[in-house]
């Protein structure tokens, strides 16, 4: 009997075959009380099993093949960091001295407590870090528990399977990458995983967040995995694989003519060029932006550089992050977007105090926790300029709602390029700089604040959930997250105007953008530039190269004129028809 499960479509596509499952036999954890006597033995049991961990990653990154189309190593050395964390090594014998416990116990109690903050967490990137403790702790509690744990090393079994596994460690991916796997489908993990990183590099289906399927798929079962919708068919019958084999049919075509596209310029059908860069979170991301023909990044996310640490990165480990990224576009622009992460990062860095937000989406994050703690902002700010002397290089600041703000930011770059000058430190004294629009304050005052900047990217994730006061992570809300809500566009068209107005470039860099629904409206409301996901990229390209500019205007300024969303929709239809 077929059974269809569903999960979170990471990395789109199709793919049909059996299945190779990966299992680790789950560690029991147990808590026992030990004698005094033999606590310095317990915390010298689990010092030695961080330190055969160490010596396991550090094992594996010797095994990194030299032509590998991901840098695994970065995701290894995140594993490595955690291993010198106080809050994995330090905290854990605290612990075992507090409560005369043993070490699995220890490392339990305070691996809860660390997936409890990530999972707490606003912003999904940053919740779906918890994967990594997990994996980390997980190996630490096999040793523990004296299992060998060789690294899994794949044979050509692998060849044209599915994977399935609990999850994948970077570790496990460093040995899967050139073994022709067909798809990855994972019981845990986010669209930020590490797994997910891996399938959309190489380019193939992945599901995650499967959650409790062991019970109904067995080896070598037939599957169908549809990383469009989400979904697994376990032992399709005829028709489903009909069906699946005819969708990629489609899809081989629909890529093959999507391909010729790379070398084409993004131009509408009536001549008018528009700008169309990619979204980037890590250097390795540049794989995928490179296969899709892109020869910019509109948005460089850099919040992975602060993820699974206790100390932020120092200013060289920023340096070296953006220089990857900017010789790989070998001339190409990059718009690096500085910190953006939330007042809940606080409870994880030990640098900080004090209780977790109530609400923080609207804390201290982003550009209000760079301004509060500028040992936080200032090496990545010197990082950026030192980085303008290599490339097409611009920064943006996320989160901005006023002058006041852009005043403060302007100050301390003043004193950080003086810094560099005197140390005779090259850099970019005209690097472009710009902001966010992403709080409706912003956009409301963009006329006011655009003169003083050098560009604007609407990010379209945050402008929506605060203009509608709803949070896109609460189920219970969700359905209220509407990018054609009449307020939304009537700000995005305000910003847009603003920046026409005093001849400054503006672009968006949210998931609008990289939806195929919105284009032919967003380029009626005046935008000419979009920086998308890179899975998205060849699709977006195609839509702009095949949209007529003449009679968009109208229809857009159409739409901003009604109130009904059903309306907005079926206009929206008529223009995409």
């Amino acid at each position: 009997m077929s059974l269809a499960l569903h999960g979170i479509g990471v990395s789109k596509g199709i793919a049909i075959g059996r299945v190779h499952i990966i299992h680790r036999e789950p560690v029991e954890i147990n808590e026992y009380c030990l004698p005094e006597q033999h606590i310095e033995d317990e915390v010298a049991r689990f010092e030695n099993a961080l330190a055969i961990a160490r010596e396991q990653l550090l094992h594996i990154s010797t095994r990194i093949p030299k032509d590998t189309t991901v840098d695994i190593a970065t995701l290894i050395d995140a594993h490595l960091l955690m291993l010198d964390d106080s809050l994995l090594t330090k905290v854990p014998i605290d612990l075992i001295y507090k409560h005369q416990c043993n070490a699995e116990w220890a490392l339990k109690m305070q691996c809860d407590t660390i997936v409890q903050i990530f999972e707490k967490m606003s912003d999904p990137y940053l919740s779906a870090r918890k994967n990594d403790v997990e994996q980390v702790v997980t190996r630490i509690q096999r040793i523990l528990h004296g299992y060998t744990d060789i690294p899994y090393e794949p044979t050509e079994a692998l060849a044209n399977t599915i994977v399935l596994a609990d999850d994948l460690s970077p570790a496990d991916t460093v040995f899967m990458q050139h073994h022709g796997i067909l798809a990855f489908a994972t019981e845990f993990g986010g669209s930020t995983s590490h797994t997910a990183i891996l399938a959309r590099s190489l380019g193939i289906p992945a599901i995650v967040g499967l959650r409790r399927i062991r019970p109904y798929i067995q080896p070598d079962d037939l599957l169908i995995v549809d990383g469009f919708q989400g979904v697994i068919l376990v032992t399709p019958n005829e028709r489903s694989l009909r069906y699946y084999r005819m969708r990629q049919r489609e899809q081989k075509r629909y890529r093959v003519t999507l391909g010729k596209l790379k070398t084409t310029p993004t131009i509408t059908i009536d001549g008018t060029p528009i700008t169309l860069h990619a979204n980037i979170e890590f250097p390795e991301d540049m794989i995928a932006v490179k296969r899709a023909g892109g020869e910019g990044v509109g948005l460089y996310r850099t919040e992975f550089l602060f993820m699974n640490r206790q100390q932020p990165p120092d200013e060289e480990e920023h340096f070296d992050a953006y220089r990857r990224v900017i010789q790989s576009l070998k001339g190409g622009p990059v718009t690096i977007r500085t910190l953006d992460l939330g007042a809940d990062k606080q409870i994880v860095d030990s640098r900080h105090e004090g209780p977790l937000a109530t609400n923080p989406a609207l804390g201290l994050r982003a550009i209000r926790l760079c301004l509060k703690d500028q040992k936080l902002f200032k090496p990545q700010l010197r990082a950026i300029l030192r980085a303008s002397a290599l490339g097409k290089v611009r920064m943006m600041i996320p989160m901005v709602c006023g002058f006041q703000e852009l005043v403060q930011i302007d100050n301390i770059i003043k004193e950080i390029r003086d810094e560099l000058q005197s140390k005779s430190q090259t850099f970019d004294p005209d690097m472009p700089f710009g902001v966010m629009v992403e709080v409706p304050a912003m956009a409301i005052c963009s006329d006011l604040v655009t003169p003083h900047v050098d560009f604007l990217s609407i990010g379209t994730n945050d402008l929506i959930q605060y203009t509608l006061a709803i949070d896109r992570g609460d189920e219970a809300v969700n359905y209220l997250y509407d990018p054609l809500h009449p307020a939304v566009l009537r700000l995005i068209k305000m910003s847009i105007d603003a920046a026409n107005k005093t001849g400054k470039p503006i672009s968006m860099c949210g998931e609008m953008a990289s939806d195929s629904r919105y284009i032919r409206l967003l380029l009626g409301l005046g935008l000419r530039s979009f920086s998308v996901n890179p899975e998205d990229f060849l699709e977006i390209k195609r839509v702009i190269n095949n949209s007529n500019m003449n009679g968009l205007e109208p229809l857009a300024h159409q739409i901003l004129e009604m109130s009904s969303q059903i309306e907005i929709i079926n206009l929206l239809e008529t223009i995409n028809a």
